[in-house]
């Protein structure tokens, strides 16, 4: 008697565990393992709507417990609070893959990205740019209204001198 109910309460205290734990990643990726209590393998990650991640080795993790008794495991989400920009204030969205890569959507509605820029599909862009740094157009330009250049102009690599004609 004594014994079964040490192991019934035993076995209680196990499914009743914290369901939450915060661990280690120790093999990253889509199905990752993860160092709680123990170490847990080929977990599922999940992601908001729209966000694939993935965490690395060495990430700390949150994991979920779910199912009948806990089994099934998840992690859904990492602590990022030491990536996090000193200037991020609430309702600001910080994505990153490493400190050299980044979009950032400021409240003010400013948005700063940092990294190599690609773009397919058409689009508009209302409002002014400022490029800096070399830049390249592939392709047919249309310039509608004034074209102002502060500098030299080339044309098929001469300098464009105009027509003094009369």
């Amino acid at each position: 008697m004594w014994l079964s109910k040490s192991i019934a309460l035993r076995q209680s205290a196990a499914r009743e565990g914290a369901a939450a734990d915060m661990g280690t990643t120790t093999i990253g990726g889509g199905s990752a393992s993860v160092m709680t209590r123990g170490e847990q393998r080929d977990l599922s990650v999940f992601s908001p709507s729209g966000v694939i991640w993935q965490p690395k080795a060495g990430d700390t993790v949150l994991v979920i417990k779910g199912g009948a008794g806990g089994q099934e495991q998840c992690i859904i989400a990492a602590d990022t609070a030491g990536a996090a920009p000193e200037d991020l204030v609430p309702g600001e969205l910080y994505l990153h893959s490493s400190r050299d890569t980044f979009i950032f959507l400021r409240a003010d509605g400013s948005i700063a990205v940092k990294g190599n820029l690609s773009a397919e599909g058409d689009g508009t862009i209302k409002g002014s740019i400022n490029l800096t740094g070399d830049v390249e157009l592939t392709g047919a330009v249309t310039v509608n209204g004034t074209l102002s250049v502060n500098g030299n102009l080339i044309i098929n690599g001469q300098p464009y001198r105009p027509c003094s004609c009369v």
